[in-house]
């Protein structure tokens, strides 16, 4: 099964989030690391994540045209990271 790490940037749609993930690569000529991202649309049963959330999605079966991930768990609360 595979995982992916990723923070939340959209929940406006009803059991879906978008979720970013970041990856780092590395040029094969100059060989400098450069960000690439890319965003997966993950089924949210419970509605209950909110943008800027830190969680963990998994591959599953397809669910419609575009989400075939879902939520496995949460990392931490967007609150929680703005305490500390």
């Amino acid at each position: 099964m595979r995982t992916k790490k990723g923070i939340v940037t959209g929940s406006k749609m009803d059991k879906t989030i978008v979720v970013t993930v970041h990856d780092y690569k590395m040029h094969p000529k100059y060989k400098k690391k450069y960000r690439v991202s890319k965003k997966f649309y993950a089924h949210d049963p419970e509605n209950k994540h909110q943008e800027g959330d830190s969680v963990t999605i998994y591959e599953t079966r397809p669910l419609s045209r575009l989400k075939r991930w879902t939520v496995e768990k949460e990392e931490k609360k967007m609150e929680e990271s703005k305490k500390s």
